[in-house]
C-alpha cells in the first residue's frame, strides 16, 4: 500500500525540503545490501529546532490523510526518539493529541527499569520511523508491543526507497516494505516514495538535480519492485 503518488504536491514539497535540507543528497553511495545507489537519505541531518519541526509536520499531514486509526506513537531506537517526540508535539499542535513511548536498546536495571519509556504501551501502536531498509526495526518493535499487550496499527516511514529487499545475499521479490505490509498485514505510510523523487528531479529546474535522474531511474529499472 503507498499512500503517495508522482503528482502528490506533499510527497514532492517533502523531496524538495530534503534536498534543500541536504537530508537528501546525490552522487554514489553504497548501501547495506552492497548496492551502489545514486542518491543516500539519512534522516539524522534534519538536526535542528526548524528541520525537524517542519518534517514533523510532513508525518503529521501524511498520517492525518491516510485514514490509519492508531492510540499511540512508538518510535525503535534511536532514530525513532526523535521521529515519536516531534510529531505527536504536531499531532497535538493540530487537535490529534496522542501518548508516545520507544525503547532502549539496553534494559535499565534501576529506577523504572525494563527497555519501554514513555506512555505505557497499550491499544493500538503506530510504529515511526525514517525508512525500512531490512525491516528489523519494524519487527523488533512489533515483538516489544505485542509483549507489552497492545496492538500494532501500522508503520509510517518518510520515504519509501521501492527497491527489492535482500535475504542472503539475493534479490527478493518485494521490498522491505512489502514484505511488512505482507508478512504482518500492516499498513505503510510514507510522506514520500523513489517515484515522487523521480518525479521531482523530472520536473526541477536546477539542471545540476536534473542531471541525477537517468542514473536514478537505471537503479529503480534493476533494483526498484
Amino acid at each position: 500500500m503507498s499512500n503517495t503518488s508522482s503528482n502528490d504536491t506533499l510527497a514532492q514539497d517533502f523531496v524538495a525540503f530534503a534536498v534543500q535540507s541536504k537530508v537528501l543528497r546525490f552522487g554514489e553511495f553504497k548501501t547495506k545490501a552492497g548496492r551502489l545507489s545514486p542518491y543516500f537519505f539519512n534522516a539524522g541531518l534534519f538536526d535542528d529546532g526548524a528541520k525537524l519541526g517542519r518534517l514533523a509536520q510532513f508525518y503529521a499531514r501524511r498520517l492525518i490523510a491516510s485514514g490509519v486509526e492508531f492510540d499511540m506513537l512508538f518510535g525503535p531506537a534511536y532514530k525513532g526518539i526523535t521521529l515519536a517526540a516531534a510529531v505527536s508535539i504536531e499531532l497535538a499542535r493540530l487537535g490529534h493529541n496522542k501518548p508516545f513511548a520507544y525503547n532502549r536498546k539496553e534494559a535499565k536495571d534501576h529506577g523504572e527499569g525494563g527497555t519501554l519509556v514513555g506512555a505505557p504501551v497499550q491499544g493500538r501502536v503506530l510504529i515511526i520511523d525514517d525508512v525500512i531498509s531490512a525491516g528489523t526495526s519494524v519487527r523488533e518493535s512489533i515483538d516489544l508491543i505485542l509483549k507489552a499487550g497492545a496492538k500494532p496499527a501500522g508503520v509510517t516511514i518518510a520515504l519509501d526507497r521501492q527497491e527489492k529487499a535482500t535475504a542472503n545475499g539475493q534479490d527478493a521479490n518485494e521490498s522491505a516494505v512489502q514484505q511488512v505490509e505482507q508478512h504482518y498485514g500492516l499498513p505503510v505510510v510514507a510522506i514520500a516514495t523513489l517515484a515522487d523523487l523521480l518525479q521531482y528531479l523530472q520536473t526541477e529546474s536546477d539542471p545540476a538535480l536534473t542531471a541525477f535522474h537517468p542514473a536514478v531511474l537505471a537503479y529503480r529499472q534493476r533494483y526498484g519492485v
